[in-house]
């Protein structure tokens, strides 16, 4: 028995749901996402929730798989989705121009990074060296987020990087730290 599964899906005032055969399609204030699941599972809609149940005991792995996919469309289109990136170094800024993000990263020239659509990159009102990206699409924020992290890795001797803000970077001594 799933855990997971087993739990119904709660449906917020503002979003709208619709089932039809094997595609259910979400719709709230911010987006409308839809997901099309196995045969294996039965989803239906009761009052303010959804359900969804194996028909057989093969759907034992889709089960708790397809509740959790459904669930995160309820969250993405009444919420969405947020990641925020710090960059650390001296001279080392985010700029955000129209559709493009500018990064200043210790190279000879400036890089452009073009802001998939579907995506907000905003600059936090408070530090300088923070960004905030946000969307409906997890997985388009992550990969977007990664994309950028990985135009400057953490160099740990230095402290140079590009780094999501909820991370720790362990310091490394380098040569002199060893006498």
């Amino acid at each position: 028995m799933s855990r997971i599964g087993k739990m119904p899906i709660v449906i917020l005032e503002k979003v709208d749901v619709t089932i039809v055969d094997n595609n259910i399609k979400v719709k709230g204030p911010l987006w409308e996402l839809s997901f099309d699941f196995s045969s294996k599972v039965k989803v239906s809609k009761e009052e303010n929730s959804i359900i969804v149940t194996p028909v057989d005991d093969s759907a034992s792995a889709l089960w708790g798989t397809t509740r959790s996919i459904i669930n995160n469309l309820v969250i993405w289109v009444t919420e969405g989705y947020k990641k925020s990136l710090e960059i650390i170094w001296v001279g080392y800024k985010f700029e955000v121009s129209g559709d493009k993000l500018i990064l200043s990263i210790g190279f000879s020239h400036k890089v452009n990074v073009a802001i998939p659509a579907g995506l907000k990159v905003a600059m936090d009102e408070k530090a300088k060296n923070i960004i905030h990206i946000s969307g409906v699409d997890k997985q388009l924020v992550w990969e977007f987020a990664s994309k950028i992290r990985a135009k400057k890795k953490p160099e740990p001797y230095k402290g140079k990087w590009i780094k999501y803000v909820w991370e720790h970077i362990k310091r490394k001594a380098g040569k002199t730290g060893s006498k």
